[in-house]
C-alpha cells in the first residue's frame, strides 16, 4: 500500500500544511495582486469567494477562499428535486426516520451493489444526531460504489465530509483541483465544494463522517508537546487545476437538508485557474500518524488517538472526534493491555480498514461496531481469555498490518432504521461476551506471597 501510495503522489502535486492560507494558480499571473476583486481579472476570469463561517467569525476561525473561474458557479438553471430520489440521506434526526438503540451494534462488510452504482446513490446514512438545519449535529454514512460519477458533480450544504476509504482508490476531482486518496489515507471536503469521484481500481467502499455547522481541527497537544500525534505538515492540499471545455447536460446534485436537488448547466463546475484562502480540501495519510501511549503500566484513554476535532462550546467535548488506530507497540507491564472494559458518556463508531486490532478483533475490514451512550462494550470472551493467557511477563508486542479508526461523540445518536433492517446487521453480536468466566476468588494470594512461598 506504501508503495501504491507513493506512485500516485507522484503523480499530482499538492500544497502542504493543515489551515494555512495557501495560493495556488494553474496558470502563470492568474491570481490578481493587491485586491481580491478587480473590476478585471487577469485572462478574464471571475472572482467568487466561497465562505465555510459568517464573514464576522473571529478571524482565527474565519474560513474563506477566492476563487478565480472562467464561469462563476451561478451560472446554471433552477435546482430542483433529483429524480430519482435518494431516500436513505438524513441530515435531521428523529423518531420519524431513526431509533434509539443503547444495544451494542455491530455491521458486516457492506456488499457491493450489482447496478451500476457511482458514489451519490452508493451514500447511506448509518446514524447521527442533530439537524443541519439548526447547524448544529453529525451523520455518519456508508458508501458502496461500482462507477465513477459521469458528467456530474456532488456537494453537501449540509456539512463538511470526512471520507474514509476501505476498498479502492478515489480519484476526485474539486474545484481547487485533484487528489488521489488511497485506503489508509482520509479526504475532507468542506461543506458546498463541488467535488466528483472516480474509482480507477473498480469498486469501492468506505466510511463518511459529515459535520453540521463547524469544521475539523487539530487536537491541542497539551503536555505532549510541540510535535505528535496528526502533525500538520502531513496534510495535503491540492494545487489549482481547470478544465475548460464545454460541457452540454452537466449535472450538479446538492445535498440540502438531507434532499437531493439537481441543475443543469454548460461547463465543468471544476474550471478554477487560480485560487487563494484557507477553506479548501485536504488529505491525510493514517500511517504518518504518530501515536502515543503507556511507557509503563495501564492504558491511555482513548482519545490519546485523536487525529481531527470539531470541539463545542464546552472544552474538551467534542462534537466529533476521528480517532486512528495504526501499527504501534504495548509494552505496559502487568497490565491488560487491550482497551479496558468501558461505559462512556460519549457514543463511539468503530470501523475497519485492513488487519486486526487488538480492542475489536471481531471487526471486519469493512465493517462497524457502533457503542452509543453508557452502552458497555469491551474485548469479547476469547480475547479476553487469550490476553490472560500471555501472562503478566509478556514481552513489548508489535500490532502490525492493522488500520481501525473511530468516530467518538458527545452527542446521543440515533440510528437510522435501514441500518437496523440491513442484512450485514450482526444480530449475534451479543454472544461475543456470553461464556466470560468468573475468576473472582476469596484466597486472594498477593505476588509477595508467593515469592515467599516459593523461596
Amino acid at each position: 500500500m506504501e508503495n501504491l501510495r507513493l506512485s500516485q503522489n507522484n503523480e499530482l502535486e499538492y500544497h502542504s500544511g493543515f489551515g494555512n492560507n495557501f495560493e495556488s494558480e494553474a496558470l502563470p499571473g492568474a491570481l490578481p495582486h493587491g485586491q481580491n476583486s478587480p473590476l478585471i481579472c487577469p485572462y478574464g476570469l471571475y472572482a467568487e469567494q466561497i465562505s465555510g463561517s459568517p464573514t464576522t467569525c473571529p478571524r482565527k476561525l474565519n474560513k474563506r477562499s477566492w476563487l478565480y473561474r472562467i464561469k462563476p458557479s451561478v451560472t446554471h438553471e433552477p435546482f430542483k428535486p433529483r429524480v430519482p430520489a435518494h431516500d436513505r440521506l438524513v441530515s435531521e434526526f428523529d423518531k420519524t426516520n431513526s431509533c434509539a438503540v443503547p444495544a451494542q451494534l455491530q455491521w458486516m462488510p457492506v456488499e457491493i451493489p450489482d447496478s451500476p452504482t457511482d458514489f451519490i446513490d452508493g451514500l447511506y446514512t448509518v446514524y447521527g444526531a442533530g439537524s443541519s438545519f439548526l447547524r448544529h449535529g453529525f451523520a455518519v454514512h456508508m458508501y458502496a460504489a461500482n462507477k465513477s460519477m459521469d458528467n456530474c458533480a456532488f456537494c453537501s450544504a449540509d456539512g463538511d465530509f470526512l471520507i474514509v476509504p476501505q476498498k479502492g482508490r478515489l480519484s476526485v476531482k474539486t474545484e481547487f483541483g485533484r487528489l488521489q486518496v488511497c485506503p489508509d489515507e482520509i479526504l475532507v471536503l468542506p461543506q458546498g465544494l463541488r467535488f466528483a469521484i472516480d474509482l480507477p481500481d473498480g469498486p469501492s467502499s468506505g466510511y463518511v463522517a459529515e459535520i453540521f455547522g463547524a469544521h475539523f481541527e487539530l487536537p491541542d497537544l497539551g503536555p505532549i508537546g510541540a510535535n505528535g500525534l496528526a502533525n500538520p505538515r502531513d496534510f495535503l492540499v491540492p494545487k489549482a487545476w481547470f478544465e475548460s471545455d464545454p460541457r452540454p447536460g452537466f449535472t450538479v446534485v446538492q445535498k440540502f437538508g438531507g434532499e437531493l436537488f439537481a441543475a443543469k448547466q454548460d461547463f465543468s463546475p471544476f474550471n478554477v485557474v487560480a485560487w487563494h484562502g484557507n477553506y479548501c480540501p485536504y488529505k491525510y495519510d493514517l500511517s504518518k500518524f504518530c501515536p502515543y501511549n503507556t511507557a509503563s503500566i495501564d492504558h491511555a484513554d482513548p482519545s490519546i488517538y485523536t487525529a481531527l476535532t470539531v470541539p463545542t462550546d464546552k472544552p474538551g467535548v467534542p462534537l466529533l472526534n476521528f480517532m486512528v488506530f495504526t501499527p504501534q507497540w504495548f509494552v505496559a507491564e502487568h497490565t491488560f493491555r487491550p482497551q479496558y472494559y468501558h461505559r462512556n458518556c460519549m457514543s463511539e463508531f468503530m470501523g475497519r480498514i485492513s488487519g486486526g486490532n487488538m480492542a475489536v478483533v471481531g471487526v471486519l475490514p469493512g465493517g462497524a461496531t457502533l457503542e452509543c451512550c453508557m452502552t458497555p462494550h469491551g474485548l469479547g470472551t476469547k480475547a479476553y481469555e487469550g490476553t490472560l493467557a500471555f501472562g503478566k511477563e509478556a514481552g513489548p508486542q508489535k500490532l502490525t498490518d492493522t488500520m481501525a479508526f473511530m468516530f467518538e461523540s458527545s452527542f446521543i445518536p440515533r440510528v437510522c432504521r435501514w441500518a437496523l433492517e440491513s442484512p450485514a446487521l450482526d444480530h449475534d453480536y451479543h454472544t461475543s461476551w456470553i461464556g466470560m468466566q468468573s475468576h473472582f476468588s476469596t484466597s486472594q494470594v498477593t505476588d509477595n506471597e508467593k515469592n515467599n512461598q516459593s523461596s
